[in-house]
């Protein structure tokens, strides 16, 4: 997999028509979901390459990532006429440019895509390395395919159309990066206000985390060994979140969060993770973030969940610890009592 063309914007409309321009293709379409087609669209909206081209409108939050939305755009992209040398433009968030890359990378066998992401996480995350794909079963991203968008467009003027708590829920994949990467990333993390941001140090501050990501994306494409350190706190956090899924769906990024504090445990009792520093990052998290109302009777229901992780193998749960900042040990494993340990350490942090 060759390298992501990534492109910092300070002007996403000239951005944007130039990427289009350097893609032959015979017709465009572009995917949305229901608050980027209020919220977002308007701001490339007029744009000499875009005229005529239809929009496909979906269900907005992750609950609409299923294979039976994606049918439904496969069928409005047949209704627009597009073949195999058409572009799809994906305008939204992680769920917009996951789902809207599989659907590009598999109708007609593949076209060409190109992702605009509008939240802080899509920006961070969803939109770089490959991976696409939907939910299935119950479980996150459970069907998908490895194929890089032809360009993504990273535009913090999108951010300004964002509450809260969805920059929170980018930002924790911001602190992994950090906690992957180096101390000084790490530290300069904590020490930013992500409530009342500073959009020019922040676009900044993506395009440093962006590179890591990058970096190792470059160095392993297919996770065979150094990308699984993209995956720290995803073990627990996509069990956390699947486990809400069920009762009361939480965004991404806090269930990533959450799931840190529990690896960050692991990584101390197992790996030597300096306990200063672990409850440095557990306070941050737990005053920006809350806490996920688990208790020890849904320990089992979360552990059958962490069994699903793609990383395992053999029945056993395969975490990514960590040394130190930016000292990275994949492959490692923890038993059922171990796991507890550490949710337990999480509802009474």
């Amino acid at each position: 997999m060759e390298k992501q063309k990534v492109i910092i914007s300070d002007d996403i409309r000239k951005a944007l028509t130039e990427e289009v321009s350097l893609l032959e293709h015979d017709r465009t379409v572009i995917l949305l979901d229901e608050n980027t087609a209020r919220l977002c669209f308007p701001l490339i909206e007029g744009i000499e390459c875009l005229q005529g081209a239809p929009r496909i409108v979906i269900g907005a939050t992750d609950e609409h990532k299923e294979i039976d939305v994606v049918a439904d755009v496969w069928k409005e992209m047949q209704r627009a006429g597009c073949t195999r040398h058409s572009l799809m433009i994906n305008l939204g968030g992680g769920m917009v440019t996951d789902l809207g890359g599989f659907a590009a990378s598999t109708f007609k066998r593949g076209i060409k895509f190109i992702n605009i992401p509008t939240t802080l996480l899509s920006m961070v995350d969803a939109s770089v390395g490959g991976k696409t794909g939907v939910n299935f079963g119950g479980l996150k991203n459970e069907i998908g395919v490895f194929s890089n968008a032809d360009s993504v467009i990273l535009d913090t003027v999108f951010l300004k159309t964002m509450d809260s708590e969805n920059l929170c829920s980018g930002y924790a994949e911001m602190l992994k990066h950090g906690l992957i990467n180096n101390t000084e990333m790490w530290a300069e993390l904590l020490r930013f206000d992500i409530h009342q941001p500073d959009l020019k140090l922040l676009g900044r501050m993506v395009a440093d985390s962006v590179a890591v990501k990058q970096r190792i994306v470059l160095e392993d494409p297919l996770e065979h060994g150094i990308r699984k350190a993209l995956n720290f706190g995803h073990t627990m956090g996509h069990a956390f979140e699947s486990w809400a899924l069920k009762r009361t769906p939480v965004l991404h990024g806090y269930a990533v969060a959450w799931g840190m504090i529990g690896e960050l445990y692991l990584s101390a009792a197992k790996t030597g993770f300096p306990t200063d520093k672990m409850r440095q990052t557990v306070s941050y998290i737990k005053e920006h973030y809350g806490k996920l109302p688990v208790s020890c009777d849904d320990y089992d229901e979360l552990l059958e969940l962490m069994m699903h992780d793609k990383k395992n193998t053999a029945s056993t749960i395969n975490f990514t610890l960590l040394g130190e900042v930016g000292d990275i040990r994949i492959n490692q494993t923890a038993t059922a009592d171990e796991i507890k340990e550490a949710l337990d350490f999480y509802r009474e942090c």
